[in-house]
């Protein structure tokens, strides 16, 4: 096995060799959010897709856009409103009164990158339309099946503070994001930086495209190869069942959680640990890794009961319970 997982660094090491560049071409425009650039990374990496909520002014629907110009993709955004249709997402079906015909019009769901912004500004119908695009990646117009394109990756922001003329999003839509990113305000240090380069009146640098689509499915490829222990995959397990049947594991939390983590959370929790790992340039998963994005593959996957409310107690803080009580491998 030491071979193989010496086999697999190298490989690791070849494929990610496009990641200090990607980051040194995000980092022109974006100041610090570390956090906020590795977790877009790992989402492209994993093959999963992003919610980023945030208080207005934080950068996320700016981190979105030039993450997208440093890839040789298509990209589109979407702003959600109250009076958009499905049809505007996904693309309808044109009548041609000259020959009788109907022609399909696709939306600006075909594309690579999509930015679907304050995606809870939308009603429930326009939010539904995202399903079948972000589960099986591809949309159904007028009885015609179309795939998408590979790669395929929905960004979507939210508002936490502003709840007037917003709609929350379905359970059902919120588990088909991989991760939940909670984007916070930068440090002082950071937001200087910011100051200096942003308080002025001419325009933001030019970002270069420097990672084709070739290069990150070549890069999941290898974060598929990433070795995980058997006593790391229990570890994961019981993270997973701990949201569940916490009493099995020692944990006084029933009286806190009224749903656990589905089996999505499983899956998509061992993605994100392998490529965590990739990040750091190892061909296999550590314990670390799976505590990195826990918050994250979590957070969204865990509804806390009126009780834990009372007690003020948010989701984030029933995760680092159950990963601070829970045995490491």
């Amino acid at each position: 096995m030491t071979i193989g997982v010496e086999m697999i660094n190298e490989r690791v090491r070849e494929q990610s060799a496009f990641v200090p560049e990607l980051k040194a071409e995000i980092g022109k425009v974006i100041v610090g959010q570390k956090y906020l650039v590795d977790r877009l990374i790992i989402g492209l990496l994993a093959n999963g897709h992003l919610l980023l909520e945030g208080v207005p002014g934080l950068a996320k629907t700016l981190s979105v856009k030039v993450l997208a110009s440093s890839l040789s993709t298509h990209f589109q955004r979407i702003q959600f409103t109250p009076d958009l249709l499905p049809a505007d997402v996904i693309g309808t079906q044109v009548y041609s009164p000259k020959d009788g015909t109907f022609s399909t019009r696709q939306g600006p769901i075909f594309a690579n990158i999509v930015l679907a912004d304050e995606i809870n500004r939308a009603p429930a119908k326009v939010q539904s339309a995202l399903l079948e695009a972000m589960q099986e990646r591809q949309v159904t117009i007028g009885g015609e099946t179309f795939p998408l394109p590979e790669p395929f990756l929905v960004l979507a922001t939210e508002n936490p503070i502003e709840q007037e003329g917003t709609y929350p999003l379905p359970e059902a839509q919120v588990d088909r994001f991989m991760l939940k990113l909670k984007v916070t305000y930068p440090t002082l240090d950071e937001e200087r930086a910011i100051l200096e380069a942003n308080a002025v009146t001419r325009s933001m640098p030019d970002v270069k495209a420097v990672v084709s689509p070739d290069m990150i499915l070549a890069a999941r490829k290898v974060v598929d190869e990433i070795y995980v222990d058997d006593k790391i995959k229990d570890y994961v397990l019981s993270i997973i069942f701990a949201t569940r049947e916490p009493e099995t594991y020692g944990l006084q939390l029933s009286p806190y959680i009224r749903y656990g983590a589905s089996p999505r959370a499983t899956i998509f929790l061992t993605l994100t640990a392998r490529a965590h790992a990739f990040l750091q340039g190892r061909g296999y998963v550590t314990p670390q890794d799976v505590k990195s994005v826990a918050h994250d593959v979590l957070r969204h996957r865990i509804l806390p009961t009126y009780e834990a409310e009372a007690e003020e107690l948010t989701a984030d803080d029933l995760i680092a319970r159950i990963l601070t009580e829970l045995p490491v491998p």
